[in-house]
């Protein structure tokens, strides 16, 4: 592959997040792409900074209202008289169901950082651990929920086991591939001790906030209303403890991949060449002018990630069938649309060049499909290996807690479980987060200059070259095999 790969996504400077020098050899490595002169960081997105800021101020009000409602008495707030008469009352109090949260937060806690700390011996064996035992652990969940005759949550689980089984199975023949990428990010990050400690940085942040999430939603577990009004207060809250833990981990995804894109640069982190505090600097961009772009992204990237992986495994498994292949093949097209605009790849783009997110996420796209290593990502399956590791954590999280939620108040269990997973989920998540930021840098500069790749670390380069040259030789074969077999219907229809 050629190093004078040109995008439009380079049309925007590497600006003053990292400090000057590095824009020079930015500039250095590619004037043969056209990028133009740099241009200062400006506020991107300032309406989602703001909604995210104003949610946070009105869902944190809300929790402690909830909270103190029932903290060490019932209805402190005279809050049940709205709901008398027409709404099922209980008694409970807010202090019964905190500690089954904590339970949740800890795991979580211990989970990621685990994770962090054996980033660089027992990665590799962690992740192949989560592929596997991802199944298994769905299939044990069902079977106890069935269990305690919870039914729908039983069959819910039963169909997660089935897809995550049938998904590895369509993907079982590009996980070699995966693993190789997932390695050598791990290298990079485990050579960069300061991203590692924003993460745990991070996940303290987080934890903060889980302490007074799980105050409020322990109070409306404990609130004197019916189950049917619990879960729709607790769908709403869960709602919003996603969108902020998708913030906090792409505010470190975006200060990680600056930082890996610093050091694929300028040839090593200790280059002299390298700018002064580049982590304080990229981290001190994500949480001013590049915030809002990082809370909007937060809200659609994930769900739009996760609905893609499934079709890509679906659709190299149909086989024949040409009903099934033209529906899924419409679905297809609808989410790679949905790609071009949220993708993950955006945040390097906006670590690197501070713009807008849909601005990064087009750039990005169309980078990759210009040069031709769209291929090659949607050969990898790094993101949803680590996405399985994410979930494992979570589940194992909500286990946790729902065991002993089972001993204290057994009617609760499938109401503070499930809500426990997505605390445990989103820590977990913050210690997966560097890893998936490693990869799309590497995907990034490799589009962008596969000089810098073949710089880092040689014998990679050349593994990449070769995987994407079978990858678009692939294409092109199958590409031939559709328009021949077009050609070959049109003709037997004429005759």
């Amino acid at each position: 592959m050629s190093d004078s790969r040109s995008s439009s996504s380079s049309s925007s400077s590497y600006d003053s997040a990292v400090g000057p020098s590095e824009a020079n050899i930015v500039g250095s490595h590619s004037s043969s792409q056209g990028i133009s002169p740099m241009v200062s960081r400006h506020w991107r997105d300032v309406f989602w900074l703001l909604i995210f800021l104003a949610h946070l101020i009105v869902v944190g009000f809300v929790l402690g209202v909830f909270g103190l409602n029932r903290f060490k008495q019932p209805d402190r707030l005279n809050i049940d008289r709205y709901t008398m008469g027409f709404l099922e009352n209980k008694d409970g109090l807010t202090e019964d169901y905190w500690p089954l949260y904590a339970v949740a937060s800890g795991v979580g806690a211990v989970l990621g950082w685990t994770w962090l700390l054996l980033l660089g011996s027992r990665a590799n064996q962690m992740m192949k651990f989560s592929v596997h035992i991802l199944t298994t652990y769905l299939a044990v969940i069902s079977v106890l929920c069935f269990w305690v005759e919870q039914f729908f949550w039983g069959v819910a689980f039963a169909i997660g086991a089935a897809l995550q089984f049938l998904y590895v199975i369509s993907v079982i023949d590009r996980l070699p591939f995966t693993m190789l990428v997932l390695q050598r990010a791990v290298k990079m990050v485990w050579n960069l001790p300061e991203v590692r400690r924003v993460a745990c940085i991070f996940m303290l942040v987080m934890l903060l906030w889980l302490a007074l999430w799980s105050f409020g939603a322990a109070g409306v577990v404990a609130l004197g209303i019916g189950d049917g009004g619990r879960w729709w207060l607790l769908v709403v809250l869960c709602v919003s403890l996603f969108w902020t833990g998708a913030v906090l981990c792409n505010v470190v995804h975006v200060v990680v991949s600056g930082m890996v894109f610093l050091v694929l640069i300028h040839g090593g982190r200790e280059a002299t060449s390298m700018p002064p505090k580049p982590v304080m600097s990229s981290l001190q961009y994500a949480m001013t002018t590049s915030f809002g772009s990082i809370c909007y992204g937060s809200l659609f990237t994930a769900a739009i990630r996760t609905l893609r992986w499934e079709i890509r495994g679906l659709r190299s498994k149909i086989g024949s069938n040409e009903c099934l292949l033209c529906c899924v093949d419409f679905l297809f097209h609808l989410v790679e649309f949905l790609v071009r605009w949220f993708n993950k790849y955006a945040y390097v783009q906006i670590a690197v060049y501070g713009k807008s997110f849909n601005h990064s996420a087009k750039d990005a796209w169309e980078l990759f499909q210009s040069t031709g290593v769209e291929a090659l990502i949607a050969y990898d399956c790094s993101g949803a290996v680590l996405f399985m590791g994410t979930l494992l954590g979570g589940l194992i999280a909500g286990t946790c807690a729902a065991i002993w939620t089972r001993i204290k108040h057994p009617e609760r269990i499938v109401m503070v479980g499930s809500t426990a997973m997505l605390m445990g989920m989103i820590l977990v998540g913050l210690a997966m987060v560097v890893v998936e930021s490693a990869v799309t840098s590497i995907y990034i500069c490799y589009a962008e200059d596969p000089s810098l790749i073949n710089r880092w670390d040689s014998a990679f380069f050349a593994q990449l070259s070769e995987k994407l040259h079978q990858r678009l030789q692939h294409r092109s074969a199958r590409a031939r095999e559709v328009l021949t077999h077009r050609v070959d219907e049109q003709v037997q229809t004429a005759v």
